[in-house]
Parts: C-alpha cells; structure tokens; sequence
C-alpha cells in the first residue's frame, strides 16, 4: 500500500477554488490509479475524480465535470485536485486514494486499498 498525505483544503467562497495535494510517501505512484473521493455530513462517501498515473488519462463524476481538474506531477510524486467554481453542495471531506495496477471497472471504493486521512472543503454561499 501507499502512504497518503493531503493538504489543501480550507473555506472559500461559493464561486471560488481550491487546489487539494496528495502526496505518496514512502513509494512511489508509478503503475497506480489516483483517486479523490468525498464524503458529505450525513451521506456517503463518492467518487469525484481520478487519475491514471501511467499514461495520465482522467475520469470525472458528472456533479464535477468542468469545474474540477485532477493532474499529477510525476517527479513530485504528487498528485493535484484544482476545484473552480466551488458551491455550497461541494462542502465535504475530500480523500485521497490508491489503487494499484490499472483503472478498474468501476470507480468505487472497494477497488482502492490507500487512503489519506482526509481534508475538510467548505464553501459557504
């Protein structure tokens, strides 16, 4: 497994972003599939964005398509969720995981064995 640390997360502004870090320590992304998830108070915890490290290609929920951006910056080992146009329905925990070998079926929770301890993302409108 990969050891996951996030940064990032804060209150903003309906309207405005913010730029979540995940960092793997320890090992290496290569040959993973990078994954943010998020989970509201009182809901369950949802994919969001992922990444491909290998050849980079991307997957996105549709609540966040156009307005969310995940990339990863392979010599940093790091990988970056830009969120712009932030609302209220984006207020969540927002974590990190890992998933080795290629993308799965389905981007589900169960396919990811790596977890960050999450970071709390607050819009207020």
């Amino acid at each position: 497994q990969v050891q996951l640390v996030e940064s990032g997360g804060g209150l903003v502004q309906a309207g405005g972003s913010l730029r979540l870090s995940c960092a793997a320590s320890e090992r290496t992304f290569s040959k993973n599939v990078v994954g943010w998830f998020r989970q509201a108070p009182g809901k369950e915890r949802e994919f969001v964005a992922a990444i491909n490290w290998s050849d980079g290609s991307t997957y996105y929920a549709d609540s966040v398509k156009g307005r969310f951006t995940i990339s990863r910056h392979i010599t940093q080992n790091t990988a970056y969720l830009q969120m712009d146009s932030l609302k209220p329905e984006d207020t969540a925990v927002y974590y990190c995981a890992a998933k080795w070998g290629s993308v799965p079926p389905s981007l589900s929770e169960p396919y990811f064995s790596s977890w960050g301890q999450g970071t709390q993302v607050t819009v207020s409108s």
